[in-house]
């Protein structure tokens, strides 16, 4: 893959209309996943997908089976360790006891489907690489929407992994702009879900003609 670092922003968004476009959210602080084997997982994360392990703790008693549970795992003294994911977000695993609950069906409602990873263009291509080292089995590059390339793979623990990179952008990806649509696109789709035209116009309003 040809790789140009020039970088471009998108014009299809409005981020001058607040009601509409600015989120409130700040973006993921952490996203909470299962495990059985938290070394296995540990090194995986920061050995091949490139993570960095940032605190690892066990829950305090009492927050598993007791009172206290606040929607932990149902169990006492779980480990549970956090990694960076660059960006200032979190990816965290609970290492859940052996046996005590079967893998999950990950096309299930409320199931996680997959996880996708912003990389740049220099560590599409090294990602690669350590995958391929370990026969990892890949999918992709697939160009999935204009300058947006993605390839998929499974990690240890049968979590499916997507890393997406925008090679002309280099290392400064344009993550939403990138995935943005004309208002008219947006229109098309929508108008599929319902003929509500007040609901429409509401959510068409943070788009650009």
């Amino acid at each position: 893959m040809v790789i140009a670092t020039a970088a471009k922003t998108s014009p299809r968004m409005n981020p001058t209309s607040a009601a509409t476009s600015a989120p409130r959210t700040r973006g993921i602080h952490h996203l909470a996943l299962n495990t059985d084997d938290i070394k296995m997982t540990t090194d995986y994360y920061v050995d091949v997908v490139g993570m960095k392990l940032v605190h690892a703790m066990k829950i305090p008693s009492g927050l598993g089976t007791g009172e206290g549970n606040r929607g932990n795992p149902p169990f006492e003294n779980l480990r549970h360790y956090f990694f960076d994911m660059g960006q200032d977000s979190l990816l965290a695993f609970f290492e859940m006891p052996k046996g005590a609950k079967e893998k999950g069906d990950r096309d299930a409602l409320a199931g996680m489907q997959h996880v996708a990873f912003s990389v740049t263009p220099e560590e599409f291509a090294s990602l690669q690489e350590r995958l391929k080292a370990r026969g990892d089995e890949i999918i992709g590059p697939v160009e999935i929407l204009p300058d947006l390339y993605s390839i998929y793979f499974f990690d240890p623990n049968g979590i499916r992994l997507e890393a997406c990179c925008h090679p002309k952008e280099g290392a400064h990806p344009n993550v939403v702009g990138g995935v943005a649509q004309s208002r008219a696109d947006a229109r098309a789709e929508l108008q599929t879900l319902t003929g509500d035209t007040g609901w429409l116009e509401k959510r068409l309003s943070g788009f650009e003609d």
